[in-house]
């Protein structure tokens, strides 16, 4: 079985699906691994490295694209610089593995049933103990989260901590972060870590627990319905309980310094968690680190990938806010794409079991079907 490290030519991504420590292990486990010269260079992975380890490593090309079982991937399948469309590159019956983003890449779920191509999308890994060491949107939203509070240090023109000095004493930044997954949760660490008064906000009461452990405040919300979804994710909310918790929130925001936002649940837009006028009632000189940019952004005025400045108050919407950090998050996310290729090999080759209680869920495709429920229902929307 013939295993493809992809170079993420023509995306922007930094970060790359294997590293020299899993391909030795994928080696190990009876694949034959083979890179496309420069994968990991953003990352600062040589192809060097790569062949000490024990891949083949050459050119990208269409040919040893079509002759890849098993094809890996950072983000999303698009079309290659040098290649074109990389999904027309893959041979019947190949696997790919990778962010794919299949509910709002319908096309491409189409395109890849159509090829009768396996894709196992790295954000539909299930939440369940057996699959911690595959959840690879824990180990990138734990990245994000560090580097948002580090942005907004960057930005903000004052301390996050308290200083007494001769000259006086230094009140302490305060920052709100709203939502307590896993990169809001880093956030609360990075943040208190520097210094900062910290407040969160979620909409799901277990979180409460986690934010004072880390020695966060939590904001209550109103006891309308509780936002625990599947999985322990966060769910769609109804715009009444949305209007009430900007309510509440707005007192808080408006004593804040910092405001980091990290709400997303899966498959669909941000929730707007900041409008406009919450914004305008901040200090001038604040900071607003939307994490949710490329979901359409938690706050009413973020720009994917761009600056806005809005009465003083710095909103930043930066994009694969992971990739700032390409070495680290390389060896996160490799060590989980291992895993998930560990489940499916057996004595050498790539199997899908899909009773299996990782690989069924993750499936979005297979033997030239869409079947995964929440694609179906998707394309069966878009086809009326």
């Amino acid at each position: 079985m013939i295993v493809l490290i992809a170079n993420e030519a023509g995306s922007g991504e930094t970060r790359v699906a294997a590293t020299p420590e899993t391909v030795k292990k994928m080696i190990g486990v009876g694949l034959e691994v083979q890179v496309e010269a420069g994968a990991g260079g953003h990352a600062f992975f040589s192809d060097a490295e790569f062949t000490e380890a024990g891949a083949s490593v050459e050119p990208a090309s269409a040919e040893r694209r079509r002759a890849a079982d098993l094809l890996l991937k950072v983000g999303p399948l698009g079309t290659h610089d040098d290649l074109g469309s990389e999904i027309a590159l893959l041979k019947s019956g190949a696997v790919v593995i990778g962010f794919l983003d299949p509910f709002l890449n319908l096309d491409s779920v189409r395109a890849l049933a159509a090829g009768s191509i396996t894709a196992l999308p790295m954000e539909l890994i299930p939440r369940i103990t057996r699959a911690q060491s595959m959840d690879a949107l824990s180990s990138q939203a734990s990245i994000a989260g560090y580097k948002a509070v580090l942005l907004a240090a960057s930005r903000l023109p004052r301390y996050f901590p308290l200083l007494m000095t001769a000259a006086g004493t230094i009140r302490p930044a305060k920052v709100v972060i709203m939502g307590a997954g896993v990169a809001g949760l880093q956030a609360i660490a990075t943040a208190k870590r520097l210094g900062a008064l910290v407040e969160v906000s979620d909409i799901r009461p277990a979180a409460k627990e986690q934010v004072e452990s880390l020695g966060g405040r939590f904001i209550d919300l109103p006891e309308m319905e509780t936002g625990e979804g599947a999985g322990g994710y966060a769910r769609e909310m109804g715009e009444e309980f949305l209007r009430r918790q900007r309510e509440i929130l707005t007192e808080h925001v408006a004593a804040a310094h910092v405001i980091i936002t990290t709400a997303a649940v899966p498959g669909k837009p941000a929730p707007k968690l900041l409008s406009a006028d919450m914004v305008r009632r901040m200090k001038p000189g604040g900071v607003i680190v939307d994490l949710a940019a490329e979901r359409g952004g938690n706050c009413e005025l973020t720009r994917a990938g761009e600056e806005v400045i809005e009465a003083g108050v710095t909103i930043l919407g930066p994009l694969n806010v992971a990739g700032t950090m390409p070495r680290d998050a390389s060896a996160l996310y490799s060590r989980n794409v291992l895993e998930l290729v560990k489940e499916l090999v057996d004595d050498g080759t790539v199997r899908i079991d899909r009773e299996n209680d990782v690989v069924g869920p993750t499936l979005v495709t297979h033997a030239g079907e869409v079947v995964n429920p929440t694609a179906v229902a998707l394309l069966e929307k878009e086809g009326r």
